[in-house]
């Protein structure tokens, strides 16, 4: 199965490691293939990276992530998308339609 995940639900995982979203990323892990794009990629860098999540997030939590990372799919789009109330999430439905997803895992 070919999956995107939405920032928020990284962030979530790595708030609580025992919460719906944490189990939904680990399945994406062992189960799946996820999908990335570079904008996709470095929003989730940047959103953890952020000084007051920054210190919530254990260490272990952000190796795991870079390792995910480097094993995820890189999709290039190449249509565009135009569809979200949020600009910022049209991104996420590139990365979809462009890595032909089955499912978007997403808290929004």
């Amino acid at each position: 199965m070919r999956v995107v995940v939405d920032t928020n639900v990284f962030v979530s995982a790595a708030l609580s490691a025992q919460s719906l979203p944490a189990l939904a990323v680990y399945l994406v892990e062992r189960r799946c293939v996820l999908l990335k794009s570079t904008a996709t990629e470095q929003e989730l860098l940047q959103v953890v990276a952020r000084p007051r999540l920054a210190r919530l997030i254990a260490p272990s939590f952000l190796i795991w992530l870079s390792r995910l990372l480097a094993k995820a799919e890189l999709v290039t789009s190449t249509e565009q998308v135009a569809e979200c109330r949020d600009p910022k999430d049209n991104k996420f439905l590139e990365l979809a339609l462009n890595g032909r997803a089955s499912i978007i895992i997403s808290g929004d």
